[in-house]
C-alpha cells in the first residue's frame, strides 16, 4: 500500500514514484569500490573511524588539530534528546519570529490550532523556514526568509487529514509558503518583528515574477496565460539562499516537482517531447498530496504541461524596494536548486556555486561573462555567462565541464531548462545529495554538504548514470554524508580547474571501526550524520547544519537530535554548538549587522517546542546572543 505522501520525504516520494533501475548486488559493489585504483582499499586499511581526510592534496588537517589550540569561543555542548534548544554556557537564545506571526498590527495571527483562514495567510511568518540572509538598509535590519513547504494536516481542518477540499484550502497553502521579507529590531524583548514597517511583504506561491536569462522566451517555457514566456506566478519549496554583492536576496527552488498532478489521461500527462523531462525531475500525475492540480489549472500538467519549466530556478529579490518584481533567473539552470553561494573571480565577474539536491545529481557553477562594479548596472550578471557541471578525479583534481551546445549536444535553451540532462550528457560527476555550498572569505575555496545518499552503489540516478562510490563519495548506501571542499587553481573561483579533499566524513567510531567510523575529526564529542545547511563566519569558521536521523539509535546511537557544529577549516577541528528540538531540523544561518546576534532556523519541531502543553510546535527563527553582547560572528 502507498504510503501518504506526508509520510515521505521529497527523496522517498521521487524513488516510490520513479524506480531507478537496480544495477548491482551489494558484494558487487563493495568488490568494485575496493578495486577502484586502490583508493577505498586505503581508506579502510586506516580503521578505527579514521577514513579520507582527502588524497595528498592540502596539507593534513588532523595533524595541525592535534597540535593546534582551539580557536572556538565556547566549551562544546554534549548530545541531547529533548524538546527544546541548547547552546553552550555563556550564550543564550530567544525565539523571535514563528510560523504564523503576524506582520502587520490589524492581523491578529495565524490561527494555528484550528488551520486558519485564507484571508490572512498572507499577512503572517509561513511556515518551515529554511535559508535566510539579513540586509542593512539605511540604518534598518531587514530579513529575508525562505518558507520551504506547509504541514497539511495542520493547516486545514483536522478531518480533511491534510487533503484540499477546495480552491480557497490550495491558496491557504500557497500563502504560508514563499519567503518573508521584512524589517526586524532589537529591544527590551530582544529581536522581534516590526510591524507594519514598509519592507514587510509576504512574496508567495502567487505573486508575480519576470523570467530573465537565455530560456526566457522559450517555447518550453510558454503557458496559455504566459505566450511569451516572460512572466510567471509564484516561486515555491524555496530551500537555501544566498546573497549577491549588490545587496539583493537569492532564493532557490527545490522540490518544485510535488506540487504539480494531472486531472486528465496518462496518454494527456506526458507527451513523447516532455516524458524524458518529466522523469528526470519527477513529475508525476498525482503529485505529493497538494492537490493543487485539482483546484488550480497552472498545476496541472495535463493542461499546462508546460508549467513545471518555469519552477526550479533561482530569484532575485530586492528586500530594500516593496515593489520590486522578483526575477527568475534561467542563465542559472533548473533543477533542484538547494542553495545559491556567490563569489567574484579576481577580475570581477560574478560566479555562483549551486548544489542539485537529490540522490545522484551534480555541483554546478556559473560564471557571468560581465564584471561586477560596485555602484554600477547588475543588469545581465546572473543570466549572461556560462552554466558548468563538475567533474571530480579520484586523485584530488577536478575540472568544470563547460555546458554548450557544442559540449551537450542540446540547444541553449534546453540544456538550462534540462541542465540535469546537460550535465549528464558531459560525464558530471554523481554526488551523494549536494546541499549548501559555502565559500572561505579568507581562503580562495569552497565546500559543499554531500548530507546522504543510500542509493551509492546500488543503482544509477534518475538519467540513468552510474553511482559507483567515487572520490568525493567513497561510502556505497552511505547514510551519514560528508563535506567535500575544492581549491579553485590560481586562487581564482573562475578557473576551470581545481583541486579537492574531504574536510570531514560523518560516521560512528562507536559503532564501525571501518570506514563508516569517518574521518579522524570525528570522535565521541561530537557525532552526527547529515550535514545539510553550511555558512562561514566573519572569523572564518565554518557552522555546520544537520538534517538526519535522530534516532539516537543503531548506527546513530550518541548522535542525539539535529544540530549546528562550527568547524576549524585551517586544523579539521568540529565542535557541537548548539542542539535542536527533538524532531527538528536545524536550517538556515545569518548574522545581525553587527555580528552580536546570530539569526538559527528551526524547522518541522515535535514534542515540547516552545508551544507545548499541548499547543502545536511551530517553526521558528531564533536569536543566539552572548550572555556579555559579544561578537557571534
Amino acid at each position: 500500500m502507498r504510503k501518504h505522501p506526508v509520510d515521505l520525504s521529497a527523496d522517498d516520494w521521487d524513488e516510490l514514484n520513479f524506480p531507478r533501475v537496480e544495477e548491482n548486488d551489494f558484494d558487487q559493489v563493495v568488490e568494485r569500490a575496493i578495486s577502484r585504483r586502490g583508493f577505498m582499499s586505503s581508506v579502510l586499511a586506516f580503521g578505527s573511524g579514521a577514513a579520507v581526510m582527502g588524497v595528498g592534496v592540502f596539507s593534513s588537517t588532523s595533524a595541525k588539530a592535534q597540535a593546534a589550540v582551539s580557536r572556538f569561543p565556547f566549551t562544546p555542548i554534549a548530545a541531547q534528546t529533548d524538546g527544546t534548544i541548547h547552546v553552550p554556557e555563556g550564550y543564550n537564545w530567544k525565539v523571535m519570529a514563528r510560523w504564523g506571526d503576524p506582520m502587520f498590527s490589524a492581523v491578529d495571527g495565524y490561527d494555528v490550532a484550528n488551520g486558519g483562514v485564507v484571508d490572512n495567510s498572507d499577512l503572517v511568518f509561513g511556515e518551515n523556514t529554511d535559508g535566510m540572509e539579513t540586509f542593512s538598509f539605511n540604518g534598518r535590519q531587514l530579513i529575508a526568509i525562505n518558507h520551504e513547504y506547509t504541514n497539511r494536516d495542520i493547516n486545514l481542518p483536522a478531518d480533511q487529514e491534510g487533503t484540499p477540499k477546495n480552491a480557497d484550502d490550495v491558496l491557504k497553502l500557497q500563502n504560508l509558503q514563499g519567503v518573508t521579507v521584512m524589517e526586524i529590531a532589537e529591544g527590551n524583548n530582544g529581536w522581534e518583528i516590526v510591524k507594519d514597517s514598509s519592507f514587510n511583504r509576504r512574496i508567495t506561491h502567487n505573486t508575480p515574477m519576470k523570467i530573465a536569462g537565455p530560456a526566457a522566451g522559450h517555447n518550453l517555457m510558454k503557458t496559455e496565460a504566459d505566450p511569451m514566456g516572460v512572466e510567471a506566478l509564484g516561486t515555491m519549496n524555496n530551500c537555501g539562499s544566498g546573497k549577491t554583492p549588490w545587496g539583493t536576496y537569492l532564493t532557490c527552488e527545490e522540490n518544485f516537482n510535488g506540487y504539480f498532478g494531472s486531472t486528465g489521461t496518462a496518454q494527456d500527462q506526458k507527451s513523447a517531447q516532455l516524458e524524458e523531462g518529466y522523469d528526470r525531475y519527477g513529475i508525476g500525475a498525482d503529485g505529493w498530496g497538494y492537490d493543487y492540480h485539482k483546484w488550480d489549472a497552472r498545476f496541472d500538467i495535463s493542461k499546462n504541461p508546460h508549467e513545471p519549466h518555469r519552477a526550479g530556478w533561482i530569484v532575485e529579490i530586492d528586500p530594500t524596494d516593496p515593489e520590486s518584481t522578483p526575477v527568475k533567473h534561467t542563465g542559472l539552470g533548473r533543477f533542484k536548486h538547494e542553495n545559491a553561494e556567490v563569489v567574484l573571480a579576481t577580475d570581477g565577474r560574478v560566479v555562483v556555486y549551486m548544489g542539485d539536491d537529490e540522490r545522484g545529481e551534480f555541483v554546478y557553477k556559473f560564471v557571468s561573462n560581465g564584471t561586477y562594479q560596485p555602484g554600477g548596472s547588475t543588469e545581465g550578471l546572473l543570466d549572461d555567462g556560462t552554466l558548468y557541471v563538475a567533474k571530480f578525479a579520484d586523485d584530488g583534481t577536478g575540472e568544470w565541464l563547460a555546458l554548450t551546445p557544442e559540449t551537450t549536444g542540446m540547444e541553449m535553451g534546453e540544456i538550462l531548462i534540462f541542465a540535469r540532462r546537460a550535465g549528464s550528457a558531459v560525464g558530471a560527476t554523481t554526488m551523494d545529495r549536494p546541499e549548501w555550498i559555502a565559500a572561505n572569505p579568507h581562503a580562495v575555496e569552497a565546500y559543499c554538504c554531500l548530507t546522504n545518499n543510500k542509493n551509492r552503489g546500488v543503482k544509477p540516478n534518475a538519467g540513468g548514470d552510474d553511482t559507483s562510490v567515487n572520490g568525493p563519495n567513497p561510502r556505497e548506501t552511505n547514510h551519514y554524508g560528508q563535506i567535500v571542499r575544492w581549491r579553485p587553481h590560481n586562487d581564482d573561483h573562475a578557473a576551470d580547474t581545481f583541486d579537492w579533499d574531504l574536510y570531514v566524513m560523518a560516521g560512528n567510531p562507536e559503532v564501525y571501526n571501518n570506514v563508516y567510523g569517518g574521518s579522524e575529526n570525528i570522535t565521541q564529542g561530537n557525532l552526527f550524520n547529515s550535514p545539510d545547511g553550511m555558512a562561514f563566519d566573519s572569523s572564518g569558521l565554518l557552522w555546520i547544519q544537520t538534517d538526519g536521523d535522530d534516532s539516537n539509535e543503531d548506527d546513530f546511537v550518541g548522535m542525539g537530535n539535529n544540530q549546528m557544529l562550527v568547524g576549524d577549516p585551517v586544523t579539521g577541528e568540529i565542535a557541537r554548538f548548539l542542539t535542536g528540538p527533538k524532531g527538528s531540523e536545524v536550517t538556515g544561518l545569518c548574522w545581525s549587522s553587527d555580528r552580536r546576534t546570530m539569526f538559527v532556523g528551526i524547522q518541522h519541531p515535535g514534542g515540547d517546542w516552545p508551544d507545548g502543553n499541548g499547543g502545536v510546535p511551530r517553526s521558528s527563527v531564533i536569536a543566539v546572543k552572548r550572555d556579555d553582547n559579544s561578537l557571534v560572528g
